[in-house]
């Protein structure tokens, strides 16, 4: 791996087992097993030989259509799910904001879970004190500090898990549709704090389904569908390519 990567992801492919609906006979079930499979379930190829590097300091976006493999490819990149084969080599430390949140323990505090969130990111408790202020202002959820977050609402705890993650100074910023959830003016926040982080020299590999901010944000951009790589390389060029094929009714 260069020094000048942050992220290398080598045929990188994951697959997941997804129950059938009806239900299977004695003999579906036996001849599945003949066969080492199961019929009581059938294969669905989230990611499938993905391949691709991420520069030092860039802002790579991810674009496609849902259930193309986008999420399940970030939550490999934060280590909370693995590949059933490839590589991936990340040069850094890495503050992953997932879906609503994921990392952050629902029976917790948001003042228990933002030390948590500190903690696993390497901060001492000292460090993450100096920043704790400014998170929950940032969050705007200084009232609610002291409450456990399974009774936040969903744009609460968003608002919390992305305040923590840009406080823990990242070397790498995984996004996950961030600017799609929450209202306006903290969408704007968000976009700002990242345009923020990128004029630090910062990487970050983002996820959206708005495609003017991927090419507001993001140098280069790949077109993910059906867990394959369809295009790749300059933003503009790919959401073209993107927007192509929408309108040839392909199914996306």
């Amino acid at each position: 791996m260069n020094s000048d990567e942050a992220i290398m992801v080598e045929h990188l492919s994951k697959e997941f087992r997804i129950p059938h609906d009806r239900k299977v006979t004695v003999y579906e079930h036996i001849v599945g097993l003949l066969k080492g499979g199961n019929y009581s379930y059938e294969r669905f190829s989230a990611l499938d030989d993905v391949s691709f590097t991420v520069k030092r300091g860039e802002t790579f976006g991810v674009i496609g259509p849902n259930g193309s493999g986008k999420s399940t490819l970030l939550k490999i990149l934060a280590g909370v799910l693995y590949p059933d084969s490839g590589k991936v080599r990340v040069n850094g430390k890495i503050a992953p904001f997932l879906e609503l949140g994921v990392g952050f323990q629902p029976d917790l505090t948001a003042k228990e879970n933002i030390f948590l969130y500190g903690s696993i990111m390497g901060l001492t408790r000292k460090e993450i004190a100096k920043r704790y202020d400014e998170i929950l202002d940032f969050a705007e959820l200084r009232r609610f500090e002291n409450m456990k977050l399974k009774n936040f609402s969903s744009g609460m705890a968003v608002r919390l898990a992305f305040a923590t993650a840009v406080q823990t100074d990242p070397d790498i910023l995984l996004v996950d549709e961030v600017l799609a959830v929450g209202d306006e003016a903290f969408q704007r926040k968000c976009s700002e704090k990242i345009e923020e982080i990128r004029r630090q020299g910062k990487t970050i590999l983002i996820v959206s389904h708005a495609l003017g901010t991927v090419q507001e944000l993001c140098e280069r951009c790949m077109l993910l569908k059906n867990g394959k790589i369809l295009a790749s390389g300059e933003t503009g060029k790919v959401v073209e390519e993107y927007l192509r094929i929408s309108a040839a009714g392909s199914g996306m």
